[in-house]
């Protein structure tokens, strides 16, 4: 075999996607993601990239997400200047998410200067990853290729992609690749999207593959109905604001955020959530929900029925879209009962951190964590019910109520993600399969799973493998 596939990031974790393909006459990346985890060894990966910008023929990016999208400067300002394509909508969400992500760079390296200098052990000090520069020249590298448009993208190797549904311009990845006469096909998932979800469209399926690299997130676990999340969702509000309290929300920008302004939305529309405030507190999701108004075609049925009659899915009475700093401030320090939408959604940086500062230690707040949350994250800790958890480097108790909300995920479950393989697997081709994104146990099961469905090869691959196609 002259086809391969070097995995480089999300092996066995749920971060860092990276995967390096090698032809007879090219080599492709697909994705090319931050790595998020314990800062020290997140900063060292993040830092050294296993790759030579110069020996790559393109890059396709499955979506905007950081950990699938955040070390793309760090390519450029590292050399390379081939293309990289995306769907118009990653595009235009990177514009903003890569700016976002220079920014937390540059608070993150001014934050450890400061420590280093506290500490005056004449340790070096710390550079961003990459800055503003850097961004801009990594969109000037972009290219737009939308769905559904079959193009080659280096000698030898065509490219295609199909809506996967996740989060706004998502998209699997098809590559036909020649190998001295015969044609390979892999498909790598990206981040797959669930059916049924509000807002965007189900997942489409893509072709016959040889080798499907396949996301397993949730793959051990199904999700319940969203209908079940939004009134779980009412019953915290009324609970909380029944002591007197507030309901945070940390929320990715992407999705997660547009998702739950809409349950919030519905809530108010039936009666099922009081006239009390609801603030989005990250400018960061104020530019994104602009992306969405900007790309409504790739709605589903019910979201383009509130565009098509003039009201949009993310404004409603009572919602504000805070963007200043000391507006920020005012929500923080307020008293009053209120539902505040914050990024980032791992705890990790951004305005969150100032609410869960003036939150954790009061009774009658509430938590409601809704997305994945990495190993060794704040979120994380919060989910396993640590009753101390560090916030700006002080430890402190955490006595305000935690909920997890699994049912707002924009990942695929287990169920769906064996439907999404035995679909491919039905187009035709090998279909030997390789998990990616995803923790161990997860894979475990899903592995276990798609082998007693006759699946002739799962693997679950290490970080470095290369796995012929």
């Amino acid at each position: 075999m002259t086809v391969e596939v070097e995995i480089l990031g999300a092996a066995k974790t749920v971060t860092g996607s990276m995967h390096r393909v090698h032809t007879p006459e090219a080599t492709i990346l697909l994705d090319c993601g931050l790595y998020q985890g314990r800062r020290g060894e997140a900063n060292q990966r993040n830092r050294q990239l296993p790759i030579r910008p110069e020996s790559l023929s393109a890059v396709v990016l499955s979506h905007a997400h950081i950990d699938h999208s955040g070390l793309l400067p760090m390519l450029t300002k590292q050399g390379y200047r081939g293309p990289i394509y995306a769907t118009p909508a990653t595009i235009d969400l990177c514009e903003a998410m890569l700016a976002d992500a220079a920014q937390i760079q540059a608070a993150d390296a001014r934050y450890l200067n400061r420590k280093i200098q506290e500490r005056d052990t004449g340790e070096d000090l710390v550079d961003p990853l990459y800055d503003a520069e850097d961004v801009k020249a990594t969109l000037a590298r972009m290219v737009a290729l939308p769905y559904h448009q079959r193009r080659t993208i280096a000698p030898g190797v065509d490219v295609e992609l199909r809506d996967a549904g996740h989060v706004l311009g998502s998209a699997t990845v098809t590559l036909e690749v020649d190998d001295l006469g015969a044609e390979r096909r892999v498909v790598f998932s990206g981040d797959l999207g669930r059916r049924g979800m509000p807002i965007l469209r189900d997942p489409e399926t893509p072709g016959a593959a040889d080798l499907l690299l396949l996301e397993s997130t949730y793959g051990d676990r199904l999700h319940g109905p969203i209908e079940r999340s939004d009134e779980a969702l009412a019953e915290i509000c009324e609970k909380t604001f029944a002591r007197g309290g507030k309901v945070l929300v940390p929320s990715f920008a992407l999705e997660r955020a547009q998702e739950i302004v809409f349950a919030l939305k519905r809530l108010r529309q039936a009666r099922r959530l009081p006239a009390v405030p609801v603030y989005v507190d990250s400018p960061l999701t104020v530019r994104v929900s602009d992306v969405f108004a900007k790309h409504s075609e790739f709605f589903d049925r019910e979201a383009r029925a509130y565009v098509a009659r003039g009201d949009s899915p993310f404004e409603f009475e009572g919602l504000e879209y805070v963007r200043s700093v000391e507006r920020s401030k005012e929500v923080t320090g307020s008293d009053e009962p209120a539902v505040i939408i914050s990024a980032s959604g791992m705890c990790e940086a951004g305005r969150v951190l100032h609410h869960l500062k003036a939150m954790l230690d009061d009774r009658k707040h509430s938590i409601v964590i809704v997305g994945w949350q990495a190993q060794h994250t704040l979120g994380r800790r919060l989910v396993e019910g640590r009753s101390r958890v560090r916030v700006f480097g002080v430890e402190r108790d955490r006595l305000a109520e935690v909920h997890v909300l699994d049912g707002y995920s924009a990942h695929a479950d287990a169920d769906d993600l064996v439907a999404f393989a035995e679909a491919v697997r039905e187009r035709g081709g090998q279909t030997r399969v390789a998990l990616v994104h995803g923790e161990e146990p997860a894979q475990a099961k899903l592995s276990a799973r798609l082998e007693s469905l006759g699946f002739p090869d799962v693997r679950i691959p290490e970080r470095g493998d290369r796995i012929p196609v």
